[in-house]
C-alpha cells in the first residue's frame, strides 16, 4: 500500500513584521499553515491577532515580509469589523459568500459541453457542492439561529448582522475558513452545531475565539503569537495549557540556575579584581553575559479588583409573574424569581428568547408587561451592556475612564488613575490613544475599566466575555467569584458559565424559564434527567393503565381526602423526579473538585489559582447541601400530602 502524502502548505508566511506607530506587533514572524489544520490563534488582547488573520485574508499586507498563498486557493474569512450590502435580504447576503462559485457555475453554462475547461469546471463544482448552494444556504441559515431570508439586512441588529455574516463565509465551503471571534453572538445551541461544523470540515480552519470549550473540541493546533512571533503548540487548548505550564515551569528552571550562578559568580568577581589575566578572563565574561541576559520576559496579567461593595439587605430584586413580549411574540411569562445576595445567576438561552430584555426589567430601564419586579433598598445596580454603547470611539483611555478625575476610589482606598489603568494593562504610552483605534479586546478592557470603576453590589453583566483575551478572562472569572455582591450574567461562554455561575435561568423560548441551583454542566444534567423522565413517563403510564383504573375506583371520597397536606405543585413533581440525578452529578462535580484541591500540583501554581480552587470546591459543597436540604423538603411535602 502506498503511504499517504504528508500534507501541503496552504498559506506560508515569512519574516513578516508588522508595527503600529512605535508599537511593534509581530517581528520577523514565520509560520506554515498546512492542509487539514484547525488552529486557534491565542494571545493578549492588541497582540495582533485579528491583524494576521487579515493579512492571511489578503484583506492587508505586513509591513515587510512575504505571505504566501497555494494558487487558486478560496479563501472564507469573517472579520471582526464586516461590510453587509443593507439593500439586500438576507439570502441575498450569503449567497454573495458564495460569489465565485457562482462564477464558476456562469462559466460552466458558457462553456462548450465537450471541452476541458469544461470538465475542469465541473469537477471544481463538484468538489465545491455547487449545486446544493441554496440548500446549504437554508441549512446554515437554520442551524445558525440567523434571522429569516427575506427579512432585509438593513433591518437587523448588529448580533443578527454578525450572524449572517457567519454564514456567508462559511457557504462557499472554501479551502481555507478565517474566522475572528465566530462564536460572538452565537447561543450554545448553534456554537455546538458550528464545533461539529468545523470537526467535519475537509479544509484548513484558522480562527480567533475566547471560548475555550470551542478550542478544545475544534482545534488540533495552538498557535500563540507571543513577544512578536509565532509559537506552535500540537493538540487543543488544553495541550496548550499544559505545554505553556511546561514551558514556564523549564524558564523558571533556567533563571533559578542562573540566579545561583550569578550570586556565586559575584563573590569571586568582587573578592578578585587583580586576579583577572587571561586565564581568568573566561570566567568574567560568563559572568558578564550572564548577568547582561536578565529574567525571561513575560506578558503581564490584568489585575481585576471589585470595589468592595456595601451590605445587601434581605431583598436584592424580586419578580412576582412577570411576563414579556416584543411585536406580540411572548418571550417569558409567570416569571417568579428571588435574587439573592452573594449569588451569582447566569441566564441563557437562544438569540432572541429574551435574556436583553430580563436584564433591563431588573435595571428598571423597562417594565413588565404583567408582573412586578422589586428592587430592594440597598440594592446599587452596575450594568456592563452588551454593546459597548457606554464608551465614546472619540475620546481618549484616560478621559473616558477618568471622566474628569486623575484618581479612582476603591472601597475605601484611593488609587491613582495611571495605577489604576495599568492593572488593566494599559501603559503609560496608550493613555491617550483614541478608543476607536483599539482592538476589540482593548475596548472591552476600556469598558470593563470604566464601569467597574463605579462599585454597586449588584453587578449585571450582559456578555461580558465577548473580545476579551484568555488571561483576562480568567482573572475577570476569579474577581467575580471573590465578589461578595451579587450578580447577573448573560453568557454563551460555556467555561465561563461553569466557572462563575451557582445559579442558572434558562428562558426555553416558548414563553417558560427553568431556574436550577448549579453551573451550566449541573444545568444542561438536571435538564437531561427531566427530559429522561418525561419521555419515560408515557410509557410507564401506559403499561400500569389497567391498576390506574383499578385504583381510581377505590380512591376515597372527597370528604376523606380533604385531610391530606397540600399538594405538590406541577414544578415541584417534575422538580423532585429529577432532583436524585442533580444530587448524583453534584457529588461526583465535588468530588472532582475535592480531587484537584487535594492534588500536590496545585500548590505549585499561583495563589490565585488556590484560592480559586477552594472557593470552586466549598460553592459545590453548599450546592450538594443545598440539593439534599431540597430533596429533603419536596419528600416530606409529598408523604404529607399522601397520608391522610
Amino acid at each position: 500500500m502506498a503511504e499517504a502524502s504528508p500534507p501541503q502548505s496552504v498559506l506560508s508566511v515569512s519574516d513578516i513584521s508588522v508595527a503600529f506607530g512605535a508599537n511593534p506587533l509581530l517581528k520577523n514572524a514565520t509560520i506554515a499553515i498546512l492542509e487539514g489544520e484547525r488552529i486557534g490563534l491565542v494571545g493578549r488582547n492588541g497582540c495582533g491577532k485579528s491583524t494576521f488573520l487579515k493579512m492571511a485574508a489578503g484583506a492587508t499586507s505586513p509591513d515587510s515580509g512575504q505571505i504566501n498563498t497555494r494558487r487558486g486557493l478560496l479563501v472564507g474569512y469573517l472579520p471582526q469589523e464586516f461590510e453587509l450590502e443593507e439593500e439586500l435580504t438576507v439570502h441575498e447576503a450569503v449567497l454573495r459568500g458564495a460569489s465565485a462559485v457562482q462564477d464558476l457555475l456562469a462559466e460552466y453554462e458558457t462553456a462548450p459541453p465537450e471541452s476541458d475547461r469544461s470538465a475542469e469546471l465541473l469537477e471544481r463544482i463538484e468538489q465545491l457542492d455547487g449545486w446544493n448552494l441554496d440548500s446549504r444556504t437554508k441549512a446554515l441559515l437554520s442551524n445558525l439561529n440567523a434571522p429569516p431570508a427575506d427579512r432585509i439586512v438593513s433591518s437587523l441588529s448588529g448580533g443578527e448582522k454578525r450572524r449572517v455574516a457567519l454564514c456567508r463565509s462559511l457557504l462557499a465551503q472554501p479551502d481555507i475558513l478565517i474566522l475572528d471571534e465566530p462564536t460572538n453572538h452565537l447561543d450554545t445551541e448553534s456554537i455546538r452545531w458550528l464545533e461539529e461544523f468545523l470537526e467535519r470540515y475537509r479544509g484548513t480552519c484558522l480562527f480567533v475565539t475566547h471560548d475555550r470549550y470551542f478550542l478544545d473540541r475544534v482545534c488540533n493546533r495552538i498557535v500563540e503569537i507571543h513577544l512578536g512571533g509565532f509559537v506552535s503548540f500540537p493538540g487543543n487548548y488544553t495541550d496548550f495549557l499544559i505545554a505553556q505550564a511546561e514551558r514556564e515551569a523549564i524558564s523558571e528552571q533556567t533563571e533559578h540556575r542562573r540566579q545561583k550562578f550569578l550570586k556565586s559568580e559575584l563573590e569571586w568577581v568582587r573578592r578578585a579584581p587583580g586576579a583577572r589575566r587571561t586565564k581568568s578572563q573566561d570566567r568574567v565574561d560568563r559572568y558578564f553575559e550572564a548577568a547582561s541576559q536578565g529574567p525571561p520576559e513575560r506578558a503581564s496579567d490584568a489585575d481585576i479588583i471589585l470595589p468592595t461593595p456595601r451590605e445587601l439587605g434581605n431583598r436584592v430584586i424580586s419578580l412576582k409573574d412577570v411576563g414579556a413580549e416584543i411585536d406580540g411574540r411572548v418571550l417569558f411569562s409567570g416569571l417568579t424569581l428571588e435574587l439573592e445576595a452573594n449569588t451569582r445567576v447566569g441566564i441563557v438561552g437562544r438569540n432572541g428568547c429574551g435574556k436583553t430584555t430580563l436584564l433591563r426589567l431588573l435595571t428598571g430601564e423597562t417594565t413588565p408587561l404583567r408582573g412586578t419586579v422589586e428592587r430592594g433598598a440597598r440594592a446599587d445596580i452596575n450594568l456592563i451592556d452588551q454593546h459597548r454603547l457606554q464608551i465614546d470611539p472619540n475620546r481618549t483611555i484616560w478621559d473616558e475612564v477618568g471622566e474628569g478625575r486623575d484618581t479612582v476610589r476603591l472601597g475605601e482606598e484611593n488609587v491613582t488613575l495611571r495605577g489604576y489603568l495599568r492593572r488593566f494593562l494599559f501603559k503609560e504610552d496608550q493613555l491617550n490613544q483614541i478608543i476607536g483605534q483599539l482592538s476589540g479586546g482593548e475596548r472591552s478592557r476600556v469598558l470593563l475599566a470604566k464601569i467597574l470603576k463605579r462599585g454597586g453590589n449588584v453587578l449585571i453583566l450582559d456578555e461580558p466575555t465577548n473580545d476579551l483575551d484568555l488571561a483576562t478572562l480568567r482573572i475577570l472569572e476569579e474577581a467575580l467569584v471573590r465578589f461578595k455582591g451579587t450578580v447577573v450574567v448573560v453568557s454563551h461562554d460555556r467555561y465561563f458559565l461553569n466557572r462563575v455561575c451557582t445559579h442558572v435561568l434558562a428562558i426555553e423560548g416558548d414563553g417558560s424559564t427553568v431556574f436550577n441551583v448549579g453551573n451550566y454542566d449541573q444545568h444542561l444534567a438536571l435538564m437531561a434527567a427531566r427530559r429522561q423522565k418525561a419521555a419515560a413517563a408515557p410509557a410507564k403510564n401506559s403499561t400500569k393503565q389497567p391498576a390506574t383504573t383499578i385504583a381510581a375506583s377505590a380512591t376515597p371520597a372527597p370528604a376523606a381526602r380533604a385531610t391530606r397536606g397540600p399538594k405538590l405543585s406541577y414544578k415541584e413533581e417534575r422538580e423532585l423526579e429529577g432532583i436524585e440525578s442533580a444530587v448524583s452529578l453534584a457529588e461526583e462535580t465535588a468530588a472532582e473538585a475535592e480531587a484537584v484541591l487535594n492534588s500536590p500540583d496545585l500548590y505549585k501554581k499561583t495563589p490565585a489559582e488556590i484560592s480559586t480552587a477552594q472557593v470552586h470546591a466549598n460553592t459545590l459543597r453548599t450546592a450538594v447541601a443545598e440539593l439534599y436540604a431540597r430533596w429533603d423538603e419536596l419528600e416530606k411535602k409529598r408523604l404529607a400530602c399522601a397520608v391522610e
